[in-house]
C-alpha cells in the first residue's frame, strides 16, 4: 500500500508553500491541495514505500503498510520522530504494543564535506572498502585464506 494522508489529521504543515512530505518525498509524489489546504500522493501506484514522508509529518497523518518482515497482516506501525531518535510503536493484531528507539543522525544538513580523505575512495581495483584503504588494512587474498 502506497502513503495515505488522513485528511482529518492533515492539516498543510500550516499553509506553508511546501509540506514536509513534499520535502522529503525522494520520488516528488506528494503534493498539496492549495484548495483544502491537505497534502496528497499524487501517484500511488509510483510510491516504494520508503517511509520518509510518514516519518516527517508533524501530525502524524501519513501511513504506509506495514512491511511483513516487521509488522504481521493485520498490524500497524508508527514512527515518531524526535530531535535525536526515532521511536517505532508496532501494534500487533493480537493487540501487543512494542516500542523501539533508535538514534538518528545528528549532524547538521550540509556540514559533512565529501572532499575530506575519509569520503574519498581510492584504488577501484583494490578488494578494500575506501575506508580500510584509508585506515592502511591489510586484507588476506582468497588464495592465503583458503590456502588454495
Amino acid at each position: 500500500m502506497p502513503s495515505f494522508v488522513d485528511s482529518a489529521k492533515c492539516d498543510g504543515c500550516k499553509g506553508g508553500e511546501k509540506t514536509a512530505c513534499m520535502y522529503i518525498c525522494p520520488s516528488d509524489l506528494m503534493v498539496l491541495n492549495v484548495e483544502s489546504m491537505k497534502a496528497y500522493n499524487q501517484e500511488p501506484e509510483q510510491c516504494w514505500e520508503c517511509y520518509s514522508c510518514v516519518k516527517i509529518c508533524p501530525q502524524g497523518a501519513i501511513a504506509v503498510r506495514a512491511y511483513s518482515d516487521i509488522v504481521p497482516l493485520g498490524g500497524s506501525v508508527q514512527p515518531l520522530m524526535s530531535s535525536d531518535s526515532i521511536m517505532w510503536t508496532i501494534e500487533f493484531r493480537n493487540g501487543n504494543l512494542q516500542r523501539f528507539k533508535f538514534p538518528i543522525r545528528t549532524t547538521p544538513e550540509g556540514s559533512i564535506d565529501p572532499k575530506n580523505e575519509a569520503h574519498k575512495g581510492k584504488d577501484l581495483s583494490d578488494n578494500r572498502l575506501s575506508d580500510e584503504q584509508i585506515d592502511n588494512v591489510e586484507l588476506m587474498s582468497p588464495i592465503e585464506l583458503l590456502g588454495k
